[in-house]
């Protein structure tokens, strides 16, 4: 059963909503905005009726302290109030409610748009993960095309976006660019990080598995495929028109060979110049292929890794990031323990 969180200061309308819905919903009465942010914290709701005329903290006031959250933005709010004028109402669809309903309100109509929402909501998230799935499932395709091609970088792509979890986790635990993160569907980047290596799909397996040193030549057409996987994503792009994952993914397969000190490639972006992704990027794809075996070098031990990484810093990779990566590198090793290439 779906539960409703009524916030309201009046006990008479908290009793008149809870009348109306409790035989259909699970329903908790809450007469203040401060103690529904206490209940919050230890349970979510389906829905919140919130009042907006309420001492302490009023509505909007509430709404807004929702929507700046990242684990409560996805509620959906109605606002139950005695406020008639166009100004509030405007005022509460721009912050993202979902409707507003006027006290005093019929019971039929509160029962059957709070239903009708609902079901509406169950139904777009049922289709939103379908899509997620055949989204993701799409992008395993590609990257497993990607990766049976290049004999030398088996499980590359599994392990790095492992590693882009638990380096993301870190930083947004030690709130290290928090701001350019806070609207990240963290789903999404992970999947779309497993396209940066999308490009090397248009490299001649002539250089993708020689097995000596490449040439100079070889190497500036294997430095290609960061460009070329841009444009692979900005056809996709143009003949779907899905933008926020693809978007995500031009921006790791562009830029993780870039160097915080502006000598990396395609660009030699400088600095937070590079996109985020590209920096995250950096440093695990780089972890990856140290530990890993390639034709031209053995694979270097953890310890070894981490300290190439760690003098890096600053020149290479964003110091940052990289602080992080060192708090964090005995669970990289672990990934590596359990999928054998440690």
């Amino acid at each position: 059963m779906k539960t409703i969180f009524i916030v309201d200061d009046s006990d008479t309308n908290l009793s008149m909503a809870e009348k109306v819905l409790e035989n259909h919903y699970n329903v908790m009465t809450i007469p203040s905005a401060a103690k529904m942010f206490a209940l919050l914290e230890k349970f979510q709701p389906d829905l919140i009726l919130l009042d907006i005329e309420m001492p302490g903290m009023n509505g909007f006031e509430a709404m807004q302290r929702l929507k700046d959250n990242d684990s409560w933005t996805k509620i959906p709010v109605m606002f139950l109030t005695s406020r008639t004028d166009v100004a509030a109402e405007v005022n509460g669809f721009e912050m993202g409610a979902v409707d507003f309903i006027t006290k005093p309100f019929s019971q039929p109509v509160l029962l059957n748009r709070i239903k009708t929402h609902l079901d509406i909501d169950m139904i777009i998230r049922e289709r939103t993960a379908q899509l997620q799935r055949l989204q993701n499932g799409i992008v395993s395709v590609l990257a497993d095309i990607v990766e049976s091609r290049d004999k030398w970088t088996g499980g590359h792509i599994e392990r790095t976006s492992i590693y882009i979890k638990i380096l993301i986790d870190e930083m947004k635990e030690r709130g290290v660019y928090a701001d350019e993160m806070r609207e990240w569907d963290m789903e999404k980047i992970i999947s779309s990080a497993r396209m940066h290596d999308l490009g090397k799909i248009v490299i001649t397996d002539l250089i993708l598995n020689k097995p000596d040193k490449l040439t100079g030549d070889e190497y500036e057409k294997m430095k290609t495929h960061t460009t070329e996987g841009e444009h692979i994503i900005d056809e996709i792009i143009a003949d779907t028109g899905e933008k926020e994952f693809l978007n995500n993914a031009k921006l790791f397969a562009g830029n993780h060979h870039e160097h915080w000190d502006g000598t990396g490639y395609p660009r030699g972006l400088k600095g937070t110049n590079i996109p985020l992704q590209g920096r995250i990027m950096a440093i695990v794809d780089v972890y990856d292929a140290l530990v890993s075996e390639r034709s031209y070098k053995k694979a270097f031990t953890h310890e070894e890794a981490v300290d190439i990484i760690m003098q890096g810093a600053g020149t290479h990779y964003d110091p940052k990031i990289t602080e992080v990566f060192f708090l964090v590198n005995d669970k990289f090793r672990t990934v590596g323990i359990k999928d054998g290439s440690l």
